[in-house]
Order: structure tokens, then sequence, then C-alpha cells
């Protein structure tokens, strides 16, 4: 009997609030304010995106300085390595001038500036540490490298050398951290070619735990708004960057055999490093860099699977690819697999749906049921926003930021380093769909009328559109057309 009266009481709390509703979509339908909705779908697009923070890297040359860069693969950053000598060429003084002309140059050329600082050097005519250093008491020490003698490097332990060394990163941060055309800067300057290594080497040395982590800790203060990578030959020190917020490179993507018949960066290293590191999951918050192992011409010369070398890079959820400027392999189907890698490398994000009422009154709350995905690899790490804008027939515009932010979404994952994987790694899945509701106030003065609607992601500060969005459409001013909305007044409701 008690469940039969609870039955009863539910059906009719159920019929009330049906009986409510209904009372309160027909009081709408006699103020003349209909809750139909417009729902709009995307159609989604196969382009190469150029975006920010993502993609192709050109070396040493900018896009438009790059004569191997192909017209089809967008680069929006521009990276470099320099030695120490080339950043301080005298004590205490940055050549500031010369990064600063350097990064004019990038943001001429439509990108943003990722560099590494570097002090051992297996060139012999060519050391990366200032000639000064030892002229203001810094040790400097002769080792070999791979069978070369009479290399000399900074002694990285020593005390002078070690003051110079932090004092060298502070003076960068406090010039370059968050500058808006720097993309991100790696933690380099220790080990060979600041690759945080001394490999080949019988009697070159790293420098203490303590001061290596005393040189991660000076990055992490100096660079506390500008993403910072750490070298995956790191060890320990992966894993205490890491913790620390920055993400990793890797300067050997594509290797599969070519230093060794029995081992290879992409089957025994890398597998290794990660895990034993525990980055894994660093891609969540911080992004992954790959370096190609020569060039891509030398993966098609070895016969080496493009198409294995690109899905293992994806599903560590990769979001820079340097090639080191160099031409791209001819053979068949190269530009293919080349393309195929790049719709799906970085963040790609896709609005799938998108709702809004049909008419609207001025003064009102605009509220947007959405519906996003991110298609990519990676998720996008800056804070940009999702923004609005209203076109009326006489041409006013107004736009809308909300507060909606693009940086939480997440693209599909495999399971990586297992039998199956290492055999042949699978295409990254898509991202699941994210449904995010915004609300933008329409102003109490917007003029009565039909207005286009328009959506874009704009800048963390500006209203400016800064993402190309995975949809058709893309306006020659970045924003994409989705509807139109009826305003209506006050006086048009009595």
């Amino acid at each position: 009997m008690k469940a039969y009266r609870t039955s009863v009481y539910l059906a009719v709390f159920l019929g009330f609030v049906l009986l409510v509703l209904f009372g309160c979509e027909e009081a709408a339908r006699k103020a003349g304010r209909t809750p139909e909705t417009v729902k709009i779908q995307p159609g989604q697009t196969d382009e190469i995106l150029s975006n920010p923070g993502m993609g192709w890297q050109t070396f040493h040359h900018t896009a438009t300085e790059d004569e191997n860069l192909s017209g089809w693969i967008p680069s929006t950053v521009h990276y470099a390595r320099w030695g120490w000598d080339t950043l301080e060429p005298e004590p205490g003084k940055i050549n500031y001038a010369f990064l600063d002309e350097v990064l004019g140059q990038t943001r001429q050329a439509g990108q943003r500036l990722a560099f590494r600082a570097m002090c051992c050097s297996t060139r012999p005519d060519n050391p990366y540490h200032p000639d000064w250093l030892e002229g203001v008491g810094g040790k400097i020490l002769t080792c070999d490298y791979a069978g070369t003698e009479g290399l000399l490097v900074p002694d990285l332990d020593d005390p002078v050398v070690l003051e110079r060394h932090l004092d060298f990163i502070r003076r960068l941060g406090e010039r370059y951290d968050g500058h808006p055309d720097i993309d991100h800067v790696d933690i380099g300057t220790v080990g060979w070619w600041g690759e945080w290594h001394m490999s080949s080497s019988k009697t070159g040395k790293m420098p203490t735990m303590a001061n290596r982590k005393k040189i991660i800790d000076a990055y992490t203060a100096a660079f506390r708004k500008t993403p910072l990578l750490m070298l995956i030959g790191g060890g320990e020190c992966l894993t205490y960057a890491a913790g620390r917020g920055a993400g990793w490179r890797a300067d050997c993507l594509g290797d599969m055999g070519g230093f060794s018949k029995t081992w290879c960066h992409m089957c025994d290293v890398y597998p290794k490093l990660i895990p034993a590191a525990g980055v894994q999951d660093a891609w969540k918050t911080a992004p992954i860099a790959w370096e190609s192992c020569w060039d891509m011409r030398r993966w098609v010369k070895e016969d080496w699977s493009l198409r294995y070398i690109f899905n293992y890079a994806l599903a560590l959820h990769g979001s820079y690819l340097n090639n080191k400027s160099a031409p791209l392999p001819a053979g068949e189907n190269v530009r293919a697999e080349i393309e195929r890698f790049l719709r799906r490398f970085g963040y790609r994000l896709v609005l799938k749906e998108i709702e809004h009422p049909k008419r609207i009154k001025a003064g009102e709350l605009l509220t947007l049921p959405m519906k996003w995905q991110n298609t990519g690899s990676a998720p996008c790490y800056r804070p940009y926003r999702v923004a609005y804008r209203l076109t009326g027939k006489d041409g006013r515009e107004l736009t809308f930021v909300g507060n909606i932010t693009v940086n939480k979404w997440m693209p599909g994952s495999v399971e990586t380093f297992t039998e199956e994987f290492m055999k042949e790694p699978p295409d990254l899945p898509p991202g699941q769909i994210v449904n995010v509701i915004d609300h933008i106030f329409l102003p109490d003065d917007i003029s009565a009328g039909t207005y286009l609607f328009d959506i874009a992601v704009v800048g963390e500060q500006t209203t400016e559109p800064v993402l190309q969005l995975g949809i058709e459409g893309r306006m020659s001013d970045g924003w994409y057309p989705l509807s139109e909305i009826e305003i209506i007044t006050e006086e048009q409701l009595k």
C-alpha cells in the first residue's frame, strides 16, 4: 500500500511539473516569445589548420626564409638553438639586440619563437660557452666525444660557472618571460647540445644532482608565464622538471635502427625513459615536442614506415615537430602521409553543435548550449576564449566574450608501449564530445532586427580571433558564420 501511495504522489507531482511547464510555454507564446530554438551543426573541414602553439616548426629560418617549407605546410613556430656565447658575448651583458631582432623577424613571418641555450659542444672549433668565462675564474674542462679529443666544456659544478650560469638564466627570464612573441623555451644548457647527457664521452661529466636541480629551479623561477620543455634524456631531472610544470622534448623521432642494429630510440629508448620518469601524463598540462632523427629523407631511404612513426608521435600527444627545415623526401604517398599527420597533430577544435533561441528580447540572457570536440593529439595549452558576434543589417557589430575557455578539451588516447602498440601504433581516436553552456547578456539598447550570428575563438586579452577551427566557413577576418537571431524589443511584446 505504501508503494502504491508513493507512485500516486509521484504521478501527481510529475503532472504538476508538466502543467507548470506547459503554462509557462503558453504564457511565453501569448507574450510573443516562442521557445523555438535554432540548432546548427557546422560541417567539418579536412584542411590543415594554422594555429599558434602547435604544428610544424621551422629551424633557424623563419617561415618566410625557409626555402624547404612547402606552401601546403603551415608553420607558426620558429625554433632555434644557440650557444651561451652567442646569447651572452660579454660578462653580464645578454645580447638583447640579437634576440630582439630574431623575435621581430619571427613576428613578421607570422610565427612565435622557441629556443634553447647550450653550454657543451662536441665541435672543437665551435665551443658553446663564452670566451670570457675562464677569464672571470670559471673552470673549463677538456674532454672527449666519440673519439674526438680536446673538447673544451665548462665545469657546471664549479662555483663560478654555476653562479654565472644561474644568473644568465635569471636575466633571460627577466627580459623574456611572458613575451608575446615567444612560444616556449627548452630547459637546456646542460650536457651535449643541452640534451642533459654526456654520452659517448669517457671523461665528460654531468653536474651533481643537486646542481642539476638548481639549474631546473632557475628556469622555473625565471619563466613562470612562458611554457618550458625539458629534454627527455634528463632521467630523474625529467621527473623533477615535469613536477614543476614542464613538458618534454625528444630529439630523435623516427629512429628505427639507424644508430644500432640492437636498439633504437623508438623501440627501446622512449618506451623506457618515459615510464621510468613517470611523465606519461605530462602532456595534459604542458606541451610535447618532437624533432626528427636526421630528417624525414632518412626515414624514407631506410624504408621505415611513415604511418608507424606518425601514429607513434600522435599517440604520445605531441604538439610540435621540427624536421630541421630539411627538404621533404620524395616518394609515393609521402605527402599524403604528412598531410594526414598534420590534420591530427596538436589541437584541433571542432564545434559539433550549437543552439540558440530564434527570437530574444533586448536586455535578456542569451543561453548557448554547445558541443565541442578535440580531434587532434594534444590540448590547446592557452586559455583562449569562445566569443560571439552579432552583425545588424546596418553593419553595426557587437562582440561578446563568453565564459568558455578551450584549454580543457582533451584529445583521445590509446595505451602506449604495449606489445600491440609496439607492433603497430593505432590511429589516435578523437576526444570525447564536451557539452558546455555559455551565457551572454544582450544590452537593453540593442536595436530590434535580424542579426547575423558568428562565432570565433579569441585571445586571452583581446577580441580578435586567434584560432582556426576544424569547421567550414571561416571568413577572412577569422569569424565563422552560424545563423541569424531576431532581436525584439519590449514594445513589440505589448
